[in-house]
């Protein structure tokens, strides 16, 4: 496999070490094969060079042993070996200390490595096998995300009183949300469609289409947090707004900015840096999927701050009304919670490089980011008195309805 290939999920890097191992030791034995015995050798003594899965074991003479360290992986293993191995009449004897005592996994947000004790490595399986525990659990919390969005997303729909601009950003940001749970099925359908493939190195275009609509999909997500955080300033600074003006500027803002950055994100790619399937964070390109996000994330925590000062400065004055009030409480309750929720992990970790604090990264982007649409749904919906009101009016009105054709039923059966 190409050595420019450096996949982000937690055990590409593993998958591509071993491999790199292993075509190195078999290039060795090879070679060792083609040398030409020196006189006098009968070519049976000793023991041959091995690949015996994780660390390539050297040609001995009989009686000899020999000692080799645990992969020098970072973030992987706990301890360093050393293991050893026997070159005796029979061949080589098995590793002592055993792979999986002397060389120990890092705890990967509570993941067991049974699958590598199991195996007696602790080679790609046992990393893997913890991604997969990872993977199931990230996979909930997209499907209950996706599940909670879609509702809130026909309750803002059917009931006409609930259609205004507010809502419809708030539907918009819903559908991006939408999008990013969906792109992250998409993206680990095509990668992990089959367990024979190496997503690792895997360089198609559907591969490569997968990764650009999610990257896409995660940018959308954070330009309409952007775009929240702006209308409901909009609406603390403006007694009377033109809404229509800025719901084309929101829209081109929340769906267009994106667009254009993927786009160009896309074409770089394919002019500079055109090899695997283009999901790594290594490369210096992927500034420009990332320097946008961290604009937006910024933007937002101005807007936190000074929403926050002009909320302190209209509920103090005393010429508001208590309804205004309510109102003004109504509409930063939800945004306000939201801007520091989210992005706050990103920022922190976009100080540090990518091989600092991966466990903890994964666990914050993977796992926990899986239900950031189910709490946003449960804020702008589920806990919008508006819509619970008028989801309690909707819902009398049929019962009523229900009620008098059952009693309009009755009467005809009697009077017949």
């Amino acid at each position: 496999p190409s050595p420019k290939v450096r996949g982000t999920h937690p055990d590409c890097s593993i998958v591509l070490h071993f491999q790199k191992q292993e075509a190195e030791c078999l290039e060795r034995i090879r070679s060792e094969s083609q040398t030409p015995a020196p006189p006098g050798a009968t070519g049976q003594e000793g023991c041959p060079t091995e690949w015996d899965g994780v660390s390539c074991w050297p040609a001995l003479p009989p009686g000899e042993s020999r000692a080799v360290a645990c992969p020098d992986i970072p973030h992987v293993f706990k301890s360093k070996g050393p293991i050893q191995r026997n070159c005796t009449e029979r061949g080589w004897s098995p590793p002592s200390p055993p792979y999986h005592r002397a060389c120990q996994l890092q705890p990967l947000g509570g993941g067991n490595d049974t699958e590598a004790k199991a195996s007696g490595t602790p080679g790609p399986r046992g990393a893997r096998g913890r991604f997969v525990t990872m993977r199931a659990l990230y996979t909930c919390g997209y499907a209950t995300s996706l599940a909670a969005l879609l509702l809130a997303v026909g309750i803002f729909s059917c009931f006409r009183k609930l259609h205004c601009t507010r809502n419809s950003i708030h539907i918009h940001f819903f559908t991006s949300f939408i999008l990013r749970g969906t792109a992250v099925f998409v993206k680990d359908g095509v990668l992990f469609s089959d367990e024979s493939l190496d997503h690792c190195t895997m360089s198609t275009v559907t591969c490569k289409a997968a990764i650009a609509f999610f990257q896409y999909s995660v940018l959308a997500n954070f330009c309409w947090l952007l775009v929240e955080g702006l209308y409901l300033q909009t609406l603390l600074l403006l007694t009377f707004t033109c809404e229509r003006a800025y719901t084309c500027g929101y829209t081109l803002l929340g769906w267009g900015v994106p667009m254009v950055a993927a786009g160009v994100w896309v074409l770089t790619r394919l002019r500079f840096d055109n090899h695997g399937c283009w999901d790594d964070y290594s490369s210096p390109y992927w500034w420009v999927i990332k320097a946008p996000i961290l604009l937006a994330i910024f933007v937002n925590f101005l807007i936190f701050l000074n929403v926050t000062r002009m909320l302190a400065q209209k509920i103090r004055c005393p010429e508001l009304s208590r309804t205004h009030k309510q109102q003004y409480m109504r509409l930063t309750k939800s945004t306000l919670l939201l801007i520091p929720l989210f992005g706050v992990h990103y920022v922190v970790f976009a100080l540090f490089p990518e091989t600092v604090g991966v466990d903890v990264r994964l666990y914050f982007e993977l796992v926990l980011g899986s239900y950031q649409g189910f709490l946003v749904a449960l804020l702008y919906c589920f806990l919008n008195g508006e819509v619970q009101a008028e989801v309690r009016r909707s819902w009398g009105k049929w019962q009523r309805s229900m009620e008098s054709t059952v009693f309009n039923l009755a009467t005809q059966d009697f009077t017949a």
